[in-house]
C-alpha cells in the first residue's frame, strides 16, 4: 500500500486501478477494507477501527484517495468537497485528440441507477446534476492524446462523459465509447490532490504519477 499523506485526522493513499473504493455487494476486497486492516496491525489496535470516506474514485480509475481517520477530520473534508475548497487533478489518455484542445466542459448529468450509466441532460430534466471541469492536452502521439483533467465538481463520471462528448473517450472505456480493455480499466488517475489539513487548516499538496498496466500499453 503506497501512503502519500498521513496525520492524526486523515490519510492519502494511491488506489490501484480495478480496486473498489468500498465494499459492495459482490464481497471484494476493497480500499476501505485494505487500509483499515493496515491500519488495525500497524498500530495494533484492538478494536474496530474507524475510516471515513469522504470522497470515491471509480473501480477502473486508479490514484490518490483522501480518508478521514477521525470523525471530526470526515466532518471537515466532507465539508471542503461539499464546498469545491478541494483542488483535484487527473491525467486521462484518451482515443482520439479532444478538440479544441484546451477549454472548459459544463454539462448537466443524470445517472441511470439501472445501467450504472451518466447521460448528458438538459439543465431543467428532473434530478440533473451541473458537471464543470476544465483539461489541457499535454501531448498527443498518432490517435491518442494525453490529457491534464481539472475537476470543479466531483459527479459520477464527469470526467469520462465529458472526455466522450469530446469526440475522445478515455482509452479502454468501452461504456463511453472507446474500445474496451481487456482488463477492465482505463487510462484514468488521479494525479493530484490539494486540500487543507481538517484542524491547522495547512494547505497540503499531494502528487502522484500514474502506475499500473493501463499506462504501459
Amino acid at each position: 500500500m503506497e501512503i502519500l499523506y498521513e496525520d492524526n485526522h486523515c490519510l492519502a493513499v494511491v488506489k490501484p486501478h480495478g480496486m473498489l473504493t468500498q465494499g459492495d455487494a459482490s464481497g471484494e476486497e476493497s480500499l476501505m477494507e485494505q487500509v483499515k486492516e493496515f491500519i488495525k496491525k500497524r498500530d495494533r489496535k484492538p478494536g474496530r477501527v474507524f475510516l471515513g470516506l469522504v470522497h470515491r474514485l471509480d473501480r477502473p480509475v486508479g490514484g490518490i484517495v483522501l480518508l478521514a481517520k477521525t470523525s471530526k477530520g470526515a466532518s471537515r473534508l466532507s465539508e471542503q468537497f461539499r464546498a469545491h475548497k478541494i483542488q483535484k487533478t487527473y491525467l486521462a489518455v484518451t482515443e482520439g485528440v479532444p478538440e479544441p484542445r484546451q477549454g472548459e466542459v459544463r454539462q448537466w448529468l443524470k445517472k441511470d441507477v439501472r445501467t450504472n450509466t451518466v447521460a448528458v441532460v438538459k439543465a431543467q430534466t428532473p434530478g440533473a446534476k451541473e458537471a464543470v471541469l476544465t483539461y489541457q492536452v499535454l501531448k498527443t502521439k498518432g490517435t491518442r492524446a494525453w490529457v491534464e483533467i481539472k475537476p470543479q465538481t466531483g459527479r459520477p463520471h464527469q470526467i469520462r462523459v465529458a472526455m466522450s462528448s469530446l469526440g475522445a473517450p478515455i482509452a479502454g472505456d468501452a461504456k463511453y465509447g472507446a474500445q474496451p480493455a481487456k482488463n477492465g480499466q482505463i487510462a484514468l488517475f488521479a494525479t493530484g490532490l490539494v486540500f487543507a489539513q481538517p484542524v491547522t487548516q495547512e494547505k497540503i499538496e499531494l502528487k502522484t504519477a500514474p502506475q499500473g498496466a493501463v499506462w504501459k500499453r
